[in-house]
């Protein structure tokens, strides 16, 4: 019998091809992030007054994860623990200011880059600015769109967004303007939210068509306040099915925002089903904090932390525990639900995971895979404990291990402990009677903060000497 002998040529082909079908078996991966968002604004976690049925089928298909944390009660920090993996206890950027995330950082995008995967962030970024090494283009993402400073995305009219590291103009004309694009627009023309959602569905199309397998970051900015347009910060084109409530007009605006959201996460799911992906493309859903109390909003009018006790800027549950929704046909079971304790840092290796390079992620991140919950195959390793650090209003820390959380805020205040399986609202502070069980969550906070000289906690002020005779 005569052995098949196969030219180099042949060879080469066959060999390609079959690189071709793994990269192709790879899924398409989505992560979309709301911005402001709270446990309680969605049907599928509770909420009864704002309308979201795309979503609401979208949990119905997927998975909710009601037990999932952001990685800081504010923007930038959250951002940063999300595509680096570190919490705010050692995270480069730990808080809102003007910082770049350096060339050595690893991020997302960079690791699934490592798989072959196509990259673009759309939307919100905050962790770089323009000519810095921080910015999309210079850390993973092959194509960016949307908003590099988190001031500017407070503007839904702005005079120009980015397209990777260059200015596009729109058609809005300011009232004021600062120094990064932040204000108020006297003619509002080009809505930010509207040109994001077009952008990105338009680079599903296009990467859709190509061999190899896409990774979108959607980093919405709606439901957050134009902070700078004080009581009217609530922008919003129209207030659609709301518009006829007998609400405050900021209520209104907050609803409608959301709804949008829930329109335009309903485009995008028709757009997979379009374009022969929906299959093989995982889709997450989250916020990047708590409910917020800015322009005009009452984060009470609607139950937007639900059952949780605080908004934004707080460490209660209500600050950083955020709905989030996870769909992959034929991976994740339809209708299910988890109460595993993850966070952002666990995006990182979990993405990874499901692309196969969990050999490129580095080893001292704090995150761990949820891919064995999501797919409900394989045991779950569970966190130690997740904690929290926040550097603004008097410093805060936070750390979960078990049922029990423990939150010192403002930092030089005593540790209060509470016990989530017995109270989620945070309401009974049980540190006087257990005081072993306080020292052991100081000494894990202790443990997991990282002195840093740009972000650093309040020093107590030096207590006055009244004494009689004191000089």
């Amino acid at each position: 019998m005569r052995s098949l002998r196969l030219s180099p040529f042949i060879f080469l082909l066959l060999l390609c091809g079959a690189t071709s079908a793994f990269a192709a078996e790879k899924p398409n991966i989505i992560f979309v992030m709301a911005d402001d968002l709270g446990y309680g604004d969605l049907g599928c976690f509770g909420q009864q007054k704002i309308a979201t049925p795309n979503l609401d089928e979208m949990a119905q298909e997927g998975m909710r994860l009601t037990n999932f944390y952001a990685g800081c009660t504010v923007c930038a920090p959250s951002r940063c623990v999300l595509m680096t993996g570190l919490h705010t206890g050692h995270c480069y950027i730990r808080g809102n200011a003007k910082d770049n995330l350096r060339p050595t950082d690893v991020t997302v995008a960079k690791v699934l880059k490592e798989a072959g995967y196509q990259t673009a962030l759309i939307g919100k970024w905050g962790l770089g600015h323009e000519g810095s090494t921080g910015v999309p283009t210079r850390q993973g993402f092959d194509y960016f769109y949307g908003y590099l400073d988190q001031t500017h995305a407070h503007n839904y009219y702005p005079t120009f967004l980015m397209r990777n590291e260059e200015r596009v103009p729109l058609r809005n004309v300011p009232l004021k303007e600062g120094p990064w694009g932040q204000g108020i627009a006297k003619e509002k023309i080009d809505y930010s939210h509207d040109l994001c959602m077009e952008e990105a569905l338009k680079w599903i199309d296009g990467a859709a068509k190509k061999d190899a397998p896409f990774f979108l970051y959607l980093a919405l900015t709606l439901p957050h306040a134009n902070n700078e347009a004080g009581k009217a910060g609530m922008e919003v084109p129209e207030y659609g099915d709301y518009a006829d409530k007998d609400w405050p007009e900021p209520q209104k605006g907050h609803a409608a925002m959301i709804s949008r959201i829930d329109r335009d996460l309903g485009r995008l799911f028709a757009k997979l089903k379009a374009d022969g992906i929906d299959d093989n493309t995982l889709v997450i859903f989250t916020s990047d904090n708590g409910p917020h109390r800015e322009g005009g909003n009452d984060p009470d009018f609607a139950d937007s932390n639900g059952p949780l006790q605080g908004i934004k800027r707080s460490l209660h549950e209500g600050g950083i525990r955020v709905p989030t929704i996870v769909r992959w046909p034929g991976h994740v079971k339809a209708g299910s639900e988890s109460d595993f304790a993850g966070a952002f840092w666990d995006v990182m290796p979990t993405l990874a995971a499901v692309a196969g390079v969990s050999d490129k992620v580095p080893s001292d991140i704090d995150g761990i895979s949820f891919l064995p919950t999501i797919e409900g195959k394989g045991n779950q390793p569970q966190h130690d404990y997740l904690y929290w650090a926040f550097y603004e209003g008097g410093g805060a820390q936070a750390v979960r291990q078990g049922d029990w959380k423990a939150i010192q805020q403002p930092i030089n205040t005593p540790v209060r402990l509470y016990n989530l399986k017995n109270d989620l609202g945070e309401e009974h502070d049980l540190a006087a009677d257990n005081p072993e069980k306080v020292a052991e969550m100081s000494k894990l906070m202790a443990a997991a903060y990282s002195p840093s000289e740009s972000w650093k906690f309040p020093q107590p002020k030096p207590k006055k000497n009244n004494a009689k005779g004191a000089k």
